[in-house]
């Protein structure tokens, strides 16, 4: 801008120049030419009256150093000329017609202007009429206002290259100073800006079109802000590709299953992460075709879905989402091994009622094995009625438990109750069982503490030596609750540890089914310790015994009084 600017002062500057010289040399020129027409007309008029007085004797003096420049002419009333102060009078022609000569006919007094045919010289004529109606012409010739400037030329260079001069210092300080305030301007603050009126409806625009982009900047930032909570909070893993396959958004899951830390925006997909399954399924899915493959990462397995992202007719990029089908799996293992175990379960005792029932109703009992054969038919049918029971109460804890009502429980009379349900089973096994610890309210369900208390205690009994002790204590220490069981059992190996809490496991199957076990008591403790908030601690050795400790929150726990 600057340059244009400067540009266009030098340009002004130099036109305006040229173009007043061109007027001064014209306005002068023509000035001067005014004045020696003048000047002309006052001499021909003297010249009249010496020629008035001396006639044709009067030229004889006037020929000399002082008629230089001047031509004098004596014309005829019919045009002949009598007297010419440079030409011989015979060569001349009639001047009748020339424009002067006319004019002095017919007012006394003629004058005209007339130029050279090269243009170079210009001449003035002045004519009187005298009394005898002859007429004498004065003329005298000065250059032509071409010739005048052409004259000037050098002294024309001289002021040109001043000017110039003058122009281009003066057109880079007015061509700064004009560009200045808008070099200044604070475009943050449009309004801010002390400058040019001319420039205010500008600034108050982009100050108007800056506060709609600061609104649409904030918008976008808090869009940005929800999708990248969105997308973050994800569990699953989530890319987004362009069409050349390069990553534009990952989320923090699908960077640990890429097992990258790294920020990989605009990097390569197959550079980040070079699986097999990602080589078959990309080239696929960048054609604007959808895909779906098996993606292995250590010990989990990802179910990756790809689809194109569509924007009117064309395909501009590629979502991918990484779904982690490891607990799917297990979870449907564990179905399937559950709904067998249930047949295996249920079988067994079916099988046996069944054989009895057979037995009798064939008439092959004697009359003394009756009584027998219906107590072995009862303790079976026990046995399944139990397991149905467990059965559904995994079920209802499977769903959450939701309806259950609270209520203000004494966790330690809870915990001495079913210990005295137990007590028929720990004496028919020879175990001893004591309660102790402190009361402690709380604010749940009744029913799921009593199953857990119930259910740890069973096991403690079943699994128990004979002569041997089953210790349960309710203490509350800085703000939790906790339930310990322990045993003088045979105790727990330590790789069985973790599966104890599953559906029908069993660590000693041998075992289980001697004391009736239906291998579903420590998933009921599992699940209902999960709805209540608590975590559960085992510790065991194999031969040594097994404690179980169960510890609910501050927040489950509403007061705790006295001692026992």
């Amino acid at each position: 801008m600057t340059k244009r600017i400067f540009q266009s002062i030098c340009f002004v500057a130099l036109a305006v120049f040229l173009a007043s010289i061109l007027l001064i040399a014209g306005v002068f020129y023509e000035y001067f030419s005014n004045i020696q027409q003048a000047q002309l007309k006052m001499q021909v008029r003297l010249a009249a009256q010496g020629i008035a007085h001396e006639g044709l004797e009067y030229f004889q003096g006037l020929k000399g150093e002082g008629l230089e420049g001047c031509r004098i002419t004596w014309i005829a009333e019919d045009g002949t000329v009598l007297y010419d102060s440079q030409s011989d009078t015979a060569d001349m022609e009639n001047h009748l017609e020339r424009e002067e000569i006319k004019e002095a006919l017919a007012t006394g007094y003629g004058e005209s202007r007339r130029y050279s045919v090269t243009l170079m010289e210009r001449s003035l004529y002045s004519a009187q009429l005298l009394p005898d109606d002859t007429i004498l012409r004065l003329s005298i010739s000065q250059n032509s206002i071409f010739m005048l400037i052409f004259g000037m030329t050098q002294p024309i260079y001289v002021i040109f290259a001043v000017a110039v001069i003058l122009s281009v210092i003066l057109s880079v300080r007015i061509a700064k100073k004009i560009v200045s305030p808008l070099n200044e301007l604070d475009l943050d603050r449009p309004l801010s800006n002390q400058g040019y009126d001319e420039l205010l409806p500008l600034l108050r625009r982009m100050d108007s079109q800056q506060e709609q982009l600061r609104q649409k900047e904030t918008e976008l930032r808090w869009k940005q802000k929800e999708l990248d909570t969105i997308i973050g909070s994800m569990k699953e893993g989530m890319i987004l590709l362009n069409q050349k396959g390069k990553i534009l958004s990952i989320n923090s899951t699908a960077k640990r299953i890429l097992g990258t830390k790294k920020d990989c925006v605009r990097a390569d997909l197959l550079s980040v992460n070079e699986n097999p399954r990602l080589e078959e399924i990309l080239p696929a899915v960048l054609k604007g075709g959808e895909g779906e493959e098996m993606f292995a990462v250590e010990e989990e397995n990802y179910r990756i879905f790809a689809s194109p992202i569509i924007s009117g007719d064309m395909a501009i990029g590629t979502a991918l989402f990484f779904f982690n089908m490891t607990g799917k799996e297990k979870t449907e293992r564990l179905r399937r091994e559950f709904t067998a175990n249930v047949s295996h379960e249920l079988k067994t005792p079916l099988h046996s009622i069944s054989g009895y029932a057979e037995l009798m109703k064939s008439g092959w009992v004697k009359e003394e094995d009756i009584l027998p054969f219906a107590n072995k038919i009862y303790v079976e049918a026990q046995r399944m009625i139990c397991l149905v029971e467990d059965i559904i109460s995994l079920s209802h804890l499977d769903e959450g438990a939701g309806d259950t009502e609270r209520e203000y429980v004494d966790f330690y009379g809870l915990a001495g109750k079913a210990a005295e349900d137990l007590m028929p089973q720990a004496k028919a096994a020879h175990v001893a069982v004591e309660v102790s610890g402190v009361p402690v309210f709380f604010y749940g369900n009744g029913q799921l503490l009593y199953s857990i208390v119930y259910n740890l205690c069973d096991n403690a009994i079943k699994y128990n030596r004979e002569g041997g002790r089953v210790d349960v204590r309710v203490d509350a220490e800085g703000g939790e609750v906790i339930l310990s069981v322990r045993d003088t059992g045979i105790g727990i190996a330590k790789e069985h540890q973790e599966r104890i809490f599953e559906r029908f496991y069993r660590v000693d199957k041998s075992r289980s089914k001697a004391v009736g076990g239906t291998g579903l008591g420590l998933s009921i403790v599992k699940h209902a310790a999960k709805i209540c908030g608590a975590q559960i601690e085992v510790e065991s050795a194999e031969g040594e015994g097994t404690a179980v400790t169960v510890r609910f929150y501050k927040d489950t726990a509403l007061q705790q009084t006295g001692t026992g």
